[in-house]
């Protein structure tokens, strides 16, 4: 993985034609668009039930809360959690290239522990080194990612499954629609770095459901 990181590292310093500017390996905002028939993810209060890779949780879900603090043993992240939201042509914001070891909650749909599917996005790596998100595609079903919340509660989250998809074909609304249940989505790039384009061509995903809740009541 370290040979491939240093040649998508030069790529994208290749691609923006300037050794001090880093913006090709970086997670494409296009890539967080709704399907053709609307513009951007699905907002909470329309979002429909859709299947999901995950088995349905019996733990009861939590009150919303924001998500202060993630930690994935399994690929020894650890990383504050800065808030996103929409840009102005309502794709997804990413967290700043100057921010990359941190990853970003998407504060418009389901907060971590609370029902729907709670969407964390990270950058795999940029001109200068691997990024917070750099091992994701490593994860598998059972691993935990846990997630310190506002409230003192920290959601403890189960892998389900991980999947690796073309940006082009996104699932938008198995990535940010409600499985009627508490679940988690991890977003970053992968597979092919496109020097035409700048970007990478797929997204990683990883898919998870609420297994356990501990903490503060």
């Amino acid at each position: 993985m370290e040979r491939r990181g240093r040649r998508s590292r030069i790529l994208a310093a290749a691609a923006v034609g300037l050794s001090g500017l880093v913006g090709a390996a970086f997670l494409a905002f296009h890539a967080f668009r709704e399907e053709p028939a609307t513009a951007g993810p699905p907002m909470p209060p329309a979002a429909a039930s859709v299947s999901s890779p995950a088995v349905p949780s019996t733990t009861p879900a939590l009150p919303r809360s924001a998500p202060l603090r993630l930690e994935v043993p399994r690929i020894d992240v650890r990383t504050p959690l800065m808030k996103l939201a929409q840009n102005p042509d309502r794709t997804v914001e990413t967290p700043p290239l100057s921010r990359a070891q941190e990853a970003g909650w998407y504060r418009l749909g389901a907060a971590p522990g609370s029902r729907g599917a709670a969407v964390i996005i990270g950058h795999v790596d940029t001109a200068g080194g691997p990024a917070v998100f750099y091992r994701l595609g490593a994860l598998r079903p059972g691993d935990e990612a846990r997630v310190l919340r506002a409230d003192g509660r920290t959601a403890v989250f189960r892998i389900d499954s991980v999947e690796r998809v073309d940006k082009g074909r996104f699932p938008t609304r198995r990535v940010y629609g409600d499985p009627g249940y508490a679940a988690i989505r991890l977003i970053t790039c992968g597979g092919r770095f496109d020097r035409a384009s700048g970007h990478y061509v797929d997204n990683v995903i990883a898919y998870g459901h609420l297994l356990r809740t501990t903490g503060a009541r």
